[in-house]
Formats: C-alpha cells, sequence, structure tokens
C-alpha cells in the first residue's frame, strides 16, 4: 500500500474516532471538503504541512497517520 493510502485510511479512522464528519475536519485544516475526501481515498500526496495540519486537528501525532495498520498494533 503506498504511504498516501495509509495516511488516508488513518485519517478516516481518526476522524471517524472523534466523531466528525470530512466537512468539519476541512474547516479545521482549512482545506476543501473535496480535498479531504481526496485524501482519504489515497488520491493526494500531502505535503508535511498538511500532514502536520491534520494531526493537529485531529488532535494526534503525525506518525500515528502516517503509520501502516501493522505498525499500530504492534
Amino acid at each position: 500500500m503506498r504511504l498516501a493510502e495509509t495516511f488516508g485510511e488513518n485519517v478516516r479512522r481518526v476522524r471517524l474516532q472523534h466523531g466528525l464528519t470530512q466537512e468539519a475536519l476541512a474547516v479545521d485544516v482549512g482545506l476543501a471538503v473535496t480535498y479531504v475526501g481526496q485524501i482519504e481515498r489515497g488520491l493526494r500526496n500531502p505535503t508535511l504541512d498538511v500532514v502536520e495540519r491534520f494531526a493537529e486537528a485531529l488532535k494526534t501525532e503525525p506518525l500515528i497517520l502516517l503509520q501502516k495498520a501493522t505498525s499500530r498494533e504492534s
């Protein structure tokens, strides 16, 4: 799996854990909702700045959003 896809899956997982919609997350991150959707589907390659913005909005560490599932479970 590509890192962009892993990041997108983690963003979606954490967003849902926080009970946020894509629209609410988009507002918190300061990006268009379509961009957030593309991120979650692994269609965009976010910059490190964008990774950091998502982590701050989701109240988590950037590394958590970049880790593959098997790395998180260990």
